[in-house]
């Protein structure tokens, strides 16, 4: 017999581990759509009329292959020991939180959780956080993250502005805040008509002001205590706001004792890697009477159906997509997962270890401070906590060089100081550096005396909760971030079909660079020379999106999906602006666009006007078109999502384009279903003029349990001047506080550009689409599917219709609830029509796992028909009670289904089975009675009874 060799290639990433189904198993899902091939399948799905000719060009490379050349990359950065600050801190991540967090699928492959059931383990992390920013802004409640330090200040300006009961429209900046928090704080007032005052706060006419801003400490490393500002702003009826750090709170009086109304600042140095910008996690506390008005997330303690305590999100209703047009933040993408790591570094050292931290770095602060000034050196400030500016003069860029020559970065002010900021990673060793570069030998003797006066000290206590005085045995610590992993249910443990959210094979290849010290350990303002690596990684991940997308220039500060759309709609008005256009103001947003979008619109000052959707969930092209005529001269844009938010491509895309534009608008394309694009469409090619990309959707960034995400946003040509600038540059218009947002992770949709390759790419959107018209196939005979193309296709995602079952009393949370006893998340609910499921497969789920997927939601029809039939009510059936937890299973069983049935229904794994640690949980019962910090161990108690 001759012999033949194999023709399959191990090393094929995208075929054999990114792409679920084999080649054999996507022919038995294709008979079952009923076409001969994906090339079929993709015609009647795809119009041919927007299809790219041409197919993304690069090879791909292997998972060593790609690994060599990450290293190859990395090599290019030079790690200097950074002393810059300006909200950047060298940080020590403990490995056991390395390891067993931020590099543990568990927590960074978990989706925001909505289901609370199933994420009672992230709650429990996150309300430690909240509780960790509660007790040291000295605030009653926090919220569970938001993007970066520079972002939560231009979001408490604008909740300032909502609750304040002064008229005034200027909002007052403290001179001593971050360049880059200023820019972004103008970027965001300008649309919506605030005056920003920069200045001395001492010279602050607080009856000018619905608010101000305070940094403490200062940029340049001024402690100073505000609490006169503050009962003058007060007194005029404005809002104050201080922005903070977290290591100093826990030595110097905390905002809430000078009076603060609401407290931001970064996490970043709990932890966090500096990573070149991100992510981090920012926060946010307010007094307790402005909490229904702050943005973002906040996790609270309920109970669930048996009266256990229960953790959730509190106040969903909250959320931008929601609220569409009548929201006032678009705040979408939080920071979960970096929010949980600080919240665990605090966990981990405790308030003595923290304060032990804190009282090291501003120790080795004065020595540094008593050294210059004995040489003769003019050190700036008086009180300080880690951060000093010496007067240099004429010899800045002198001391900047011998201080790069002892492998240190300071800080450049103006043309004649250097700023010196130091940290927990500084030692000795790092003050006799410093000092050598500015020509001193030897360093003071260490003395415990404080750089500031003693009346700012803080007098509180703080983490007095038994969660941060646990033992700190690496072994008790270990096991508590496994506790809280076994109690939810992320993609390690099973498929997530969200609709529009894209939980996708997030790679161990892709994810592995984003630790190494050479891409982890990098200030965002390092010099460029010192970023090489970085450079070349953020220009070559730029072509390659550029040729994904069509689009000729991309922006990639943008640090989530919602921050991009509200960076591309300021790209659009900046443009109308340099045209003598500005006062184009209304954006057309049809119904079925992506539910950040009008939040988005609303963010940057534009006037949204609803377009209706037809029957068959395309948008209304003559209502489209009555609309953009009525807006004529004044048409600023229009907003679609593209393959719709309902899942469907539809035919008209070119002309809705080619109305916008005859009008004068331009067209910002939502980025969210890219995965239904790549490869087969572009979006720069059918008439779009902007997009954002969701990296934590397509291109694999994880979701990290409600963030970290990265949202670019690609332009055309005419676009590109009026891309987001930054301060670093000198340019205006930035978004985030960092030139390139979250830079870190952008590793992460490189390295999967990289070994995907472009037909890797294209080959995972066709599979996207062969996975969820499967689904749609094997279940519509069941479960009614709301809108299909013109040849009865759906895109990447489908919608169920579960409206009909509601006669019966069944209702769209007893579905999804009923998943988790089958081991599955359940898909997006009730969006974007109320009453419905709306399912994503992605490309890698194999056809086992949606198999498994499918017999659950068939054996749910099933149940549903039994209540149908009159043969159990819906509030005895198993829909109801669900979902089953180890309690009901062992006690006594008095339900009208047997106990199998309950806690083992098909699709459900016997051995492996997931089961959630608490019942339903009560929602009404968690926003009637709001707690958002850790309850006292009392409340354990009384749950239990």
């Amino acid at each position: 017999m001759a012999f033949t060799p194999v023709d399959y290639n191990p090393y094929d990433f995208a075929n054999r581990r990114h792409i679920g189904p084999s080649p054999s198993e996507m022919d038995e899902m294709l008979a079952a759509v009923g076409v001969s091939s994906l090339d079929e399948l993709i015609d009647q799905t795809v119009p041919k009329s927007i299809r790219q000719s041409v197919p993304l060009g690069w090879a791909p490379l292997s998972e060593h292959d790609l690994l060599a050349r990450m290293r190859t990359v990395a090599a290019r950065n030079k790690v200097m020991t950074s002393l810059i600050g300006q909200g950047y801190y060298g940080t020590v991540t403990p490995p056991a939180i390395q390891r067993n967090i931020l590099e543990n699928p568990a927590w960074y492959t978990a989706y925001t959780p909505y289901q609370p059931e199933i994420a009672q383990g992230r709650l429990e992390a996150l309300l430690n956080y909240q509780t960790l920013i509660a007790d040291l802004t000295g605030l009653p409640v926090a919220n569970a993250s938001l993007l970066d330090e520079a972002t939560a200040a231009a979001e408490a300006m604008a909740m300032a502005e909502r609750v304040a009961k002064s008229k005034a429209r200027g909002f007052f900046v403290d001179h001593g805040c971050h360049p880059q928090t200023i820019g972004v704080i103008k970027t965001r007032a300008m649309p919506l008509g605030i005056e920003i005052i920069v200045g001395d706060p001492a010279k602050m006419e607080p009856e000018k002001v619905f608010g101000a801003i305070f940094q403490y400490p200062g940029t340049y490393g001024h402690v100073t205590d505000f609490t006169a500002e503050i009962a003058a702003l007060h007194a005029a009826k404005a809002v104050a706001i201080v922005a903070t750090d977290l290591l100093a709170l826990t030595l110097l009086k905390e905002p809430g004792a000078m009076g603060a109304d609401i407290a931001i600042g970064s996490s970043q140095r709990f932890g966090v890697p500096m990573g070149y910008g991100g992510p981090h996690a920012a926060f946010m506390s307010c007094k307790d009477d402005m909490k229904r008005a702050m943005p973002g997330r906040i996790v609270g303690v309920s109970i669930d159906a048996r009266g256990n305590k229960a953790y959730r999100l509190s106040l969903q209703t909250r959320e931008q997509h929601i609220r569409r047009e009548k929201a006032t933040s678009n705040v979408c993408t939080a920071q979960a997962l970096l929010a949980v790591m600080a919240s665990f570094y605090a966990v981990f050292h405790g308030p003595k270890g923290l304060r032990a931290i804190a009282e090291r770095v501003h120790f080795l602060t004065n020595r540094l401070a008593r050294a210059l000034k004995a040489a003769g050196a003019k050190v700036s400030p008086k009180a300080f906590f880690d951060t000093i500016t010496v007067e240099v003069g004429v010899g800045q860029a002198g001391i900047l060089a011998a201080a790069r020559a002892e492998g240190l970065n300071f800080r450049k002010v103006g043309t004649d100081r250097v700023g010196i900021s130091l940290d927990e990673t500084t030692d000795e060793k790092v003050l006799i550096r410093v000092l050598r570069a500015f020509g001193i030998d030897g360093v003071p003797p260490h003395r415990a005396t404080l750089g500031f006066p003693e009346a700012m000290l803080r007098e509180t206590d703080y983490l007095t909760h038994p969660v941060f005085h646990m033992n700190r045995a690496e072994s008790e610590m270990m096991r508590y971030m496994r506790r809280l992993s076994d109690r939810d249910l992320a993609l390690d443990r099973a498929m997530i079909p969200l609709g529009s959210c894209t939980m996708k094979l997030n790679a161990a290849a892709e994810m592995m660079p984003i630790t190494w010290p050479e891409f982890g350990s990098l200030h965002p303002f390092a010099p460029a020379d010192q970023a090489l690596g970085y450079r070349e990684a953020i220009e070559d991940l730029t072509a390659k999106l550029c040729e994904v997308t069509g689009y000729d220039a991309f922006s990639m500060q943008p640090n989530s999906g919602a921050q991009g759309e509200y960076a591309g709609l300021l790209t659009i008005q900046a443009y109308h602006r340099a045209r003598g256009e500005g006062h184009r103001n209304i954006c057309l947003i049809p119904v079925s666009a992506h539910g950040t979008n009008p939040a988005s619109a609303q963010m940057a000052g534009m006037h949204v006007v609803v377009v209706k959707s037809a029957p068959n969930g395309d948008v209304d092209l003559d209502d489209f078109r009555a609309k953009a005529a009525e807006a004529g001269g004044n048409l600023a844009a229009c907003m679609i999502t593209y393959p719709s938010t309902h899942g469907v491509f539809e035919e008209t895309v070119r002309d809705i384009c080619r109305i916008t534009h005859d009008h004068g608008g331009q067209v910002y394309l939502d980025g969210a279903n890219m995965n239904a694009l790549v490869g087969l469409v572009k979006p720069g090619e059918i008439g779009s003029d902007v997009s954002h990309l969701n990296l934590h959707k397509t291109f694999a960034i994880p979701h990290g349990g409600g963030g970290p995400g990265m949202g670019p946003i690609g332009v055309k040509a005419h676009l590109a001047p009026y891309l987001p600038g930054h301060e670093e540059s000198g340019t205006d218009g930035a978004v985030s506080a960092a030139p390139y947002g979250s830079a870190s992770i952008l590793l992460i949709s490189w390295a999967y550009c990289l070994m995907m390759g472009g037909s890797g790419l294209t080959q995972a959107t066709r599979v996207a689409i062969l996975n969820a018209n499967y689904i749609a196939a094997r279940l519509q005979s069941s479960y009614p599917v709301l809108f299909m193309g013109n040849r009865g296709r759906v895109a990447h995602e489908c919608i169920l219709d579960t409206r009909p079952f509601a006669e019966f009393g069944v209702t769209v949370d007893d579905i999804a609830k009923r998943l988790i006893d089958n081991g599955f998340h359940a898909p997006t609910m009730s969006w974007p029509v109320a009453g419905t499921l709306m399912v994503e497969p992605t490309e890698s789920e194999t056809k086992a796992e949606i198999d498994r997927f499918i017999t659950a939601l068939l054996a749910i029809r099933a149940e549903i028909a039994a209540v149908e039939k009159g043969e159990i009510s819906s509030e005895d059936s198993p829909l109801r009670h669900a979902p089953h937890t180890v309690e009901d299973l062992v006690a006594d069983w008095t339900r009208k289904y047997p106990r199998e049935q309950g806690c083992f229904p098909p699709g459900a794994f016997r051995v492996d089975k997931y089961w959630p640690p608490v019942g339903r949980v009560d929602n009404v019962y968690g926003d009637r009675n709001l707690i958002c910090t850790c309850p006292p161990l009392e409340a354990y108690a009384e749950a239990a009874e």
